[in-house]
């Protein structure tokens, strides 16, 4: 017998794709207001934002922070800004983050 926990899961599975699925289907008549569609053009930047910074200011365990990671996330910043490309971004990002941990102490 199927653990009745499962059927949940698989019931709220099920339920965030009609949920979300739905406005891809019936989404194209919807008439957002100006106010709307320019809050919505934040959005990216703020999740982005959200998702890079935690890993960048990353806090070590006398209080200060991993500057190596930090610095290498600027440099990457500012190449990705300059280039607007992933391959060169990652690349002098990483570059950046070794080097800066081979001369940096600890």
């Amino acid at each position: 017998m199927v653990d009745p926990l499962w059927w949940m899961v698989a019931a709220i599975g099920v339920g965030t794709f009609i949920w979300r699925g739905a406005f891809l289907v019936f989404g194209h008549g919807l008439q957002m207001p100006d106010l709307v569609r320019r809050g919505l053009s934040y959005v990216p930047p703020a999740v982005f934002a959200a998702l890079v910074l935690p890993g960048l200011v990353q806090w070590q365990g006398d209080g200060s922070v991993d500057a190596p990671r930090l610095l290498a996330g600027l440099v990457a910043g500012g190449v990705a800004w300059k280039t607007q490309a992933t391959l060169p971004t990652l690349i002098l990002g990483m570059i950046a983050l070794w080097s800066l941990r081979a001369l940096l102490p600890a």
